[in-house]
């Protein structure tokens, strides 16, 4: 499965994400507050989702399918392999640009490397 969203649909599935489960009619008001959109809209990328197996409606309960935490795998191992051509370290490199990180987050990168190396 193709787990690439275009920004509109990453963010409604945001909205998804972060109050599922949802009754359509909430999500709807949710979109409207949050996006900004009317409610044929909000209805319209519902069903598209359904469709790509993101998203379900059942009896009116609508709930992911797809964790965000893949789709933002997917999208961020898409755009270093694209635009840094599979380099982390130069993702990291162009990513910091001269900013500081604190020592806490320092630490954490770190463990995180520690955790993937191989061997």
């Amino acid at each position: 499965m193709d787990l690439k969203l275009c920004e509109s649909d990453y963010r409604f599935m945001s909205v998804v994400w972060d109050n599922e489960p949802v009754q359509s009619g909430k999500l709807v008001e949710l979109c409207n507050q949050r996006l900004g959109w009317k409610k044929p809209t909000t209805y319209t990328t519902l069903k598209k989702l359904c469709e790509k197996g993101f998203a379900k409606n059942e009896a009116t309960i609508v709930s992911s399918l797809v964790p965000r935490e893949s789709v933002q795998a997917y999208a961020s191992e898409h755009f270093v392999e694209h635009t840094f051509d599979g380099s982390l370290p130069s993702f990291m490199a162009a990513f910091l640009g001269g900013k500081t990180i604190s020592e806490e987050e320092a630490a954490e990168l770190k463990r995180m490397i520690d955790e993937h190396k191989e061997g």
